[in-house]
């Protein structure tokens, strides 16, 4: 059956009144109508501490009619539209799977009791990694249509890996772009424990497609010396650890200020990939790879707001890591970033106006 036009939809809804269950945000409208459409990703096979983000798409959309739709500076932001397509059971089906087999993977290589004989290791590693590419070309496919039917696509996760190929869909749309990394972790371990596409190797992968010009790191603090050698030696990376944010700001240097200067750092256009780590574990302590330190909410809005006024183009993101575990906590906090993310997104991109 046809679906409704938008302007039949908004005309339809009442933004004040009952959101509709099921629905992201409670809002009417759905692929075709909508300018925004999520991809959720359940999907943390390769977690090495913690499980749970795989169940995060469905928290999210399970709380997200809870929250008020009114955002102060930005124009009737509800009438945007935002959809998420529906989470694919079969993929949640493999996933639990093959997380089995993971996690007596890594119990092995901690050390563990668990002993494995030389061709179950191969065996697991090359099934996890034949189903991690899989599912990056499933989200590379889901991404690439939502692009070609001139939408937004961004990805809800699931682990750190989940976002993979929507950064690889929006490479073949954009020949150079930069990206802002909100984390506790670098993300820079090639490969790490086997796993081809481990939330550990997201960024190190990302840095592989061509029309990635600058990386920009906010809040990292946890990382091997790998790595640092990496940040410390790639020219695209500028890294604005978490230790020296707090020590300026204990120095007396005000958030508005290091704000400008990430700005300064970030390219035209700008794709944003949020861990949830990356928050105070405040925020979102379900997280798979918890760290002390990081941001708080507000001062992540602040930054994604200050972007929004500097005339910078947010071409897509993420958001990876929020627990559907335990508690709603971690997922009603994800639900206001999505909202608010998305909301600026399309500032950025004129589909929505600033009060």
């Amino acid at each position: 059956m046809k679906s409704y036009s938008k302007k039949k939809l908004i005309k339809r809804f009442d933004p004040n009144g009952v959101g509709q269950t099921g629905n992201l945000f409670g809002l009417p409208f759905d692929q075709e109508s909508a300018e925004i459409v999520v991809i959720p990703v359940p999907w943390d096979v390769t977690t090495s501490f913690n499980d749970g983000a795989s169940l995060g798409p469905k928290a999210v959309l399970n709380v997200s009619p809870q929250i008020d739709l009114y955002v102060a500076n930005i124009s009737e932001a509800w009438k945007l539209g935002i959809y998420m397509l529906p989470i694919d059971d079969d993929w949640i089906s493999k996933n639990n799977q093959a997380r089995k087999y993971a996690i007596e993977y890594i119990k092995y290589l901690e050390g563990e009791i668990i002993q494995l004989e030389d061709k179950d290791i191969e065996l697991i590693v090359k099934n996890i990694n034949v189903l991690s590419k899989k599912i990056n070309e499933w989200v590379y496919g889901k991404a690439v249509e939502i692009l070609e039917n001139g939408k937004i696509p961004v990805v809800l996760g699931g682990d750190h890996s989940s976002p993979y190929g929507l950064m690889k869909a929006i490479s073949k749309y954009h020949s150079a772009f930069g990206v802002l990394q909100i984390d506790a972790h670098a993300d820079l371990r090639p490969s790490y424990e086997g796993f081809d596409h481990s939330h550990a190797s997201i960024i190190d992968n990302l840095l592989k497609l061509d029309s990635v010009t600058d990386l920009v790191q906010i809040g990292i603090r946890d990382y091997c010396d790998q790595e640092r050698t990496v940040m410390d030696n790639d020219s695209r990376i500028y890294t604005f650890y978490d230790k020296i944010i707090f020590k300026e700001n204990f120095e007396g240097v005000p958030w508005s200020k290091q704000v400008d200067k990430i700005i300064q750092k970030l390219p035209e256009n700008v794709y944003i990939t949020l861990d949830v780590d990356g928050l105070d574990q405040r925020y979102c302590p379900n997280t798979g790879t918890p760290v002390p330190g990081g941001l708080s909410y507000n001062q992540l809005i602040y930054l994604f707001e200050k972007i929004m006024e500097s005339g910078k183009k947010i071409i897509s993101f993420d958001i990876c890591e929020i627990s559907g575990k335990n508690n709603q906590w971690d997922a009603i906090v994800g639900a206001r970033i999505l909202y608010n993310l998305a909301n600026i997104t399309a500032v950025t991109q004129k589909l929505l106006s600033i009060t």
